[in-house]
């Protein structure tokens, strides 16, 4: 009997190593991309990744992922709260035949992108699509070359937007906003929008309230708006925004959307306000008109030359 003892005691030994599993690596709170990194790497600074697709695996909910240095960082699903930044040095988004970045996030979270240039060629969909999260920011970033839409935000729930200090060129149309259910709210402030074909901003469903400030807008040839509310139930408040060469400057295309305008410039537009038949119209009787198309085409309308 006393044989037995060692060798049982050696496989119960062995037995409890079994049961033990060495704990998944765990992510990181901050992860760096370079223009000379490797997806193999943990996307520390001292050993970064190649992509930002790399490194979001590697990064912690509610973490950030910075650019070490200028570089192509690659098109990017984001699923969680994360901030990317870079900073100093304007990461690129090069995405040919795709979307640059999709949000698909979960119903509390948080994404922002800042420090961005997304660049789609003349071929790539759209820059950033917005299918899910809570909260999206767009600070400092630069999008171009689309054949979609520099933005498109299409939510089943409520959300808010903030987008400032950004760039949207060389598309069909810049911004243009969606929600099935909930509200929609967006903060559109020091954005420039040129070269386009279409619309500047769009509010494009009911429970979309959009506020546009301090904005440049110009849109010589395109067949669109500036900024348009075109759903029943759709809102656009516009405040101290230039409206230059637009077909319309500012336009409630159907009935039962609403737009306010206050302390805004429409200069050598088409017509710089048009609000349709059972539209809502509000002027704080502080917009100036110079050149092309003065006034609106709702009776009564305080726009002023």
């Amino acid at each position: 009997m006393r044989r037995t003892g060692l060798p049982l005691a050696i496989l119960g030994s062995l037995f409890a190593l079994s049961l033990y599993a060495a704990p998944a690596q765990a992510q990181a709170t901050r992860t760096w991309v370079s223009g000379v990194g490797d997806d193999a790497n943990p996307c520390s600074r001292t050993a970064p990744c190649k992509t930002f697709a790399g490194a979001i695996s590697k990064t912690a909910a509610s973490g950030e992922i910075d650019c070490l240095d200028p570089g192509g960082f690659g098109a990017v699903t984001i699923t969680k709260s994360i901030t990317i930044d870079c900073g100093t040095f304007p990461g690129g988004i090069l995405a040919s035949l795709t979307n640059g970045v999709v949000v698909n996030a979960g119903a509390t979270d948080r994404v922002v992108l800042r420090n961005l240039v997304i660049q789609g060629v003349g071929n790539g969909i759209n820059g950033v699509r917005w299918l899910a999260g809570k909260e999206l920011v767009l600070d400092r970033v630069v999008i171009q070359g689309f054949t979609v839409l520099g933005l498109d935000v299409s939510k089943n729930a409520l959300g808010a937007l903030d987008v400032r200090d950004s760039y949207f060129t060389q598309m069909p149309a810049a911004i243009k906003l969606t929600t099935t259910a909930g509200n929609l709210v967006a903060s559109i402030d020091r954005v420039r929008i040129d070269n386009l074909t279409g619309n500047g901003i769009e509010a494009a469903s009911a429970n979309v309230f959009t506020n546009v400030s301090n904005s440049v807008i110009t849109l010589p040839g395109a067949s669109g708006s500036g900024v348009i509310a075109s759903a029943n139930g759709a809102t656009m408040n516009v405040d101290s925004t230039m409206f230059e060469n637009n077909n319309i400057g500012a336009n409630a295309s159907v009935s039962g959307a609403s737009l306010r305008l206050s302390n805004n410039s429409f200069y050598d537009c088409g017509l710089a306000v048009n609000v349709a038949a059972g539209g809502n119209f509000l002027s704080g009787n502080n917009n100036k008109v110079g050149g092309g198309g003065a006034g609106s085409t709702k009776t009564g309308d305080i726009i002023i030359k």
